[in-house]
């Protein structure tokens, strides 16, 4: 067992820490969430990936019971929804808090895409008053819902969070963000370039429209390591504004900027893998 001078250097080696990032967000279908509990940080958010993904209320009980939990709910999905069938809140431990998300597409049928987010956010804030609120693509309902607003980093980040202060909002932003603790190109694109081509600015950028045009990708330039020319140049300036990456030293630099501007939680996703984290 490591003594507390022993741990603490432990820890100072430790990238993630060294990156000054403060909570793990982890993907149920990508890694085995239980490692959470091994994180050198507080918090930990388990992402939602489908009902078929979601862990079961003994994983997330032991998850707790280590760490501060927060679990991603959306609201428009069956299980979470607020206004209908919310019968997968029954998995999460009353010491967890959630995130309230609008939900990615991806994850929802017609039926459930279909459904107003207004009233279930309010629905769902008032059974979970400490809830986080996700704004992407709902920034307005987000912000009317109250709470914790949880963004996206994007390259407006720093100055919408200003605005946010400016304008006298005291409440917690907290912002989500893939993260590559190395400043190898090839590493950083294989982790985030397929993520950043299909936010909308950068899928624009793209030759062709990139893979973020439809999706599918088909004919357009590959977006990972093998990516090169123009679409190269669009990728890489796209992995530094949607995303956190290169050294720790350069990430904790980002990180420290972005608390200035008004940022108070940075939530990391391992977009390498889990062991990127635990290193």
């Amino acid at each position: 067992m490591l003594t507390g001078s022993e741990s603490e250097v432990a820890d100072d080696a430790n990238p993630m820490v060294r990156a000054g990032i403060d909570a793990a967000a982890l993907k149920p279908a990508e890694c085995d969430v239980t490692r959470a509990v091994d994180l050198p940080v507080d918090r930990v958010a388990i992402d939602y990936e489908g009902r078929e993904h979601f862990p079961d209320a003994a994983t997330l009980e032991a998850i707790a019971a280590e760490k501060s939990l927060y679990v991603t709910t959306p609201v428009r999905a069956d299980g979470f929804d607020p206004l209908g069938d919310d019968s997968l809140l029954d998995r999460i431990p009353d010491r967890a808090r959630r995130l309230l998300v609008a939900g990615h597409g991806a994850y929802l049928d017609e039926s459930e895409s279909s459904r107003a987010i207004a009233p279930r956010f309010g629905a769902a804030r008032e059974a979970a008053p400490d809830a986080w609120i996700g704004t992407e693509g709902v920034e307005r309902l987000a912000l009317a819902a109250g709470g914790t607003q949880y963004e996206l980093l994007s390259r407006s980040t720093d100055r919408d969070a200003r605005a946010l202060r400016a304008a006298g909002f005291d409440g917690e932003i907290a912002v989500y963000a893939p993260t590559v603790l190395t400043d190898d190109e090839d590493a950083v694109l294989d982790g985030v370039g397929a993520y950043v081509s299909r936010r909308r600015p950068v899928a624009r950028a793209l030759p062709d429209g990139g893979e973020g045009a439809d999706g599918e990708g088909g004919d357009a330039p590959p977006t990972d390591a093998t990516a090169t020319g123009r679409t190269r140049e669009v990728l890489s300036a796209a992995a530094r504004d949607f995303a956190l990456v290169g050294s720790p030293e350069t990430v904790r630099e980002r990180v420290e900027e972005l608390r200035e501007a008004g940022v108070d939680r940075v939530v990391g996703y391992p977009a390498r893998g889990i062991d990127e984290f635990l290193s």
